[in-house]
């Protein structure tokens, strides 16, 4: 059973998400193409990194002919394909590897298109593949964050705020690996950080984060 806590005003929480790249130019081509620009920040970068990366960036959108068109033009930018969009139990989906390495998953609930195809976004998710979710769970809200879902030690989900247009949740690394299609293992860097409206930490899976004016 879910359970949920009501945040309050002083909760921390995600404010931004920075993604590093090898190839800054071409990265920043990717995304407008791909239309989630105005969700992630991106900066060079040539830290070592490989496998799985611990993380993925889900949309959720309105139905199977928008999955597609997303899936469309993220291939068409050159994107790999790890999961062709397919009906499922939960509704539609697909999973697309970005050319600097990033996994996202798009999916809607729907089963049945009711209308046209659109390239309008309901919901961003960062999806952190932790080892350990209910340990997790205890140190964000240790730092500030607020638990808006919770499902034990399978799920968590904390509350937005009005700081950034990503949600952040935290899901067992190799469920998450397995939903994605991709091998758990991985080393290095996660290419990944996170801007926070509270002080900069590590959390204890090695996702970093820092100050979201320092990022700006």
């Amino acid at each position: 059973m879910a359970t949920t806590a009501a945040p309050t005003a002083s909760d921390a929480s995600l404010a931004s998400v920075t993604l590093d790249v090898a190839d800054l130019e071409a990265a920043r081509r990717f995304y407008r193409e791909f239309g989630v620009d105005a969700y992630v920040r991106l900066r060079a970068s040539e830290a070592p990194s490989t496998g799985f990366r611990g993380f993925t960036l889900a949309l959720t959108v309105s139905g199977p002919a928008t999955v597609d068109g997303f899936v469309a033009a993220a291939v068409a930018g050159g994107a790999t394909v790890l999961k062709p969009a397919a009906k499922s139990l939960w509704g539609y989906g697909g999973v697309v590897q970005a050319p600097d390495g990033t996994i996202w998953k798009i999916a809607t609930s729907a089963k049945k298109d009711t209308g046209p195809a659109t390239r309008e976004i309901d919901e961003v998710v960062l999806l952190l593949g932790v080892e350990d979710v209910k340990a997790t769970r205890q140190f964000y809200v240790g730092r500030g964050l607020a638990v808006a879902k919770s499902f034990g030690g399978k799920y968590t989900e904390f509350a937005t705020g009005d700081a950034g247009p990503v949600k952040l949740a935290l899901y067992k690394r190799r469920a998450l690996a397995k939903d994605l299609g991709v091998p758990a293992d991985g080393t290095g860097s996660h290419r990944i950080t996170l801007g926070g409206t509270a002080d900069a930490f590590t959390d204890p899976d090695g996702f970093a984060w820092e100050t979201a004016a320092a990022q700006a």
